[in-house]
């Protein structure tokens, strides 16, 4: 009698274990538990492990058993891979698991082959690397679909995480409760210490702040985001025993354009506020720089930042004069003013702190007081001139004859 060819022989051997399928499932279930701490902790319960394990070892038995058979039915690693997944069960383990119930299933194999003798074990042999193969297919189906169901459940956590930044965002016309909701669902505090941070994104597609997330994770800064057109808008919760300095440092240090960040704010129902902070910050930097500036929260910078344009022309009709100076001729004489303002107009300090002669800072403000609306000991001149100073301290974009347009009070 020729010998029968290999794969008819292993097809011989799967049809023997066909009828043993429960009982191999149970084995590998308990080989799982035994060698693997993940699987003790119950999150994959006994009846889902057995489950998943006879439907794989079904479908292997299956293949095996039809000697023509050149397909194989991925359904079974397929589907485990992605129940996995939404389990968070490590994929490493998740494979190990694979690993050591495929060698238990080959184990039994060669107990077949070897009880039915003859050319069994031979032919077994034979077809080692076909069904060795098989574990590799199965393994690599398993992570596909892992990792598709990973990134599946990334995009719905993004938009999910990125709709309730908008509904914190879009106030103020949110109730209370809806905003401690919002925060539980974020994992955030509802009263903490807060940011908001406003990156230009200059490149579509491409993020601006690259590599935040890992830094902020290693500060403990929990933290949100919403894409739209031109700009990332993100939510950050401050730890209380971070400085804020060392958050800003790391929003520096991967910042690949214009980035606004608010003045700390201690409620999340504070954020529509907070962001136009963010949004005016970033507006008030060099339109070509890949700069981090924060406003601080002071009366002057609300009422500015609230109406933009009636203080533009505040400042032209209280500077208009200086501001139509060559540069080096106007920056002199604001920093002057600055100095003779901060030394309560002590000629003598101001000097000092100019490190000039205090006839220069003299002759330097009677120069200045011909371009002013009055005399400087004039108090409501005087008022004047420290308003429009601050203000274009804070929004050095005042100085510019066309004020760049101003965010809208929510996007």
């Amino acid at each position: 009698m020729p010998p029968k060819e290999p794969r008819l022989l292993v097809a011989e051997l799967a049809k023997v274990l066909t009828p043993r399928l429960d009982a191999i499932a149970a084995a590998m279930s308990e080989l799982t538990y035994e060698n693997i701490d993940f699987y003790r902790s119950m999150v994959v319960g006994p009846e889902d492990l057995h489950a998943s394990m006879r439907l794989n070892v079904g479908h292997t038995l299956a293949h095996l058993t039809d000697h023509t058979s050149s397909g194989v039915d991925l359904i079974g690693p397929t589907e485990t891979g992605r129940k996995r997944a939404l389990q968070n069960a490590p994929l490493p383990e998740v494979l190990r698991a694979y690993r050591i119930s495929f060698r238990y299933f080959w184990e039994q194999l060669l107990d077949v082959a070897r009880e039915m003798g003859g050319e069994a074990p031979d032919a077994l042999l034979d077809c080692a690397s076909h069904i060795w193969e098989l574990a590799d297919v199965y393994s690599s189906a398993l992570t596909d679909a892992y990792r598709e169901t990973c990134a599946e459940r990334m995009v719905e956590t993004d938009r999910r995480r990125s709709a309730l930044v908008s509904e914190l965002i879009d106030g103020p016309s949110l109730s209370s409760d809806t905003v401690w909701e919002v925060a539980r669902m974020l994992d955030f505090p509802f009263q903490g210490r807060f940011l908001v941070v406003a990156a230009e994104v200059r490149v579509s597609g491409q993020p601006p702040l690259p590599g935040l997330d890992r830094r902020l994770r290693a500060l403990d800064v929990g933290h949100a985001w919403r894409a739209q057109p031109g700009s990332e808008i993100g939510v950050l919760s401050c730890p209380a025993r971070r400085p804020v300095e060392e958050i800003l440092e790391a929003v520096r240090a991967v910042a690949t354009g214009r980035v606004g960040v608010s003045p700390l704010y201690e409620r999340l129902d504070q954020t529509s506020r907070a962001l136009r902070y963010a949004q005016v910050a970033e507006q008030s930097l060099a339109a070509d720089s890949a700069a981090v500036r924060q406003l601080d929260d002071t009366p002057l910078t609300e009422l500015v930042m609230n109406n933009l344009e009636t203080t533009q022309r505040a400042v032209q009709r209280i500077l208009g004069g200086v501001l139509s100076l060559p540069e080096e001729d106007r920056t002199t004489l604001l920093a002057t003013a600055r100095g003779w303002l901060e030394a309560h107009g002590s000629a003598a300090e101001a000097g000092r702190r100019l490190f000039c002669h205090q006839n220069t800072v003299r002759y330097r403000m009677h120069r200045l007081e011909e371009f002013l609306r009055g005399p400087l000991d004039d108090p409501k001149i005087v008022a004047e001139l420290s308003m429009a100073l601050d203000a274009v301290g804070t929004f050095p974009m005042l100085l510019e004859p066309n004020q760049p347009s101003v965010p809208p009070r929510s996007a």
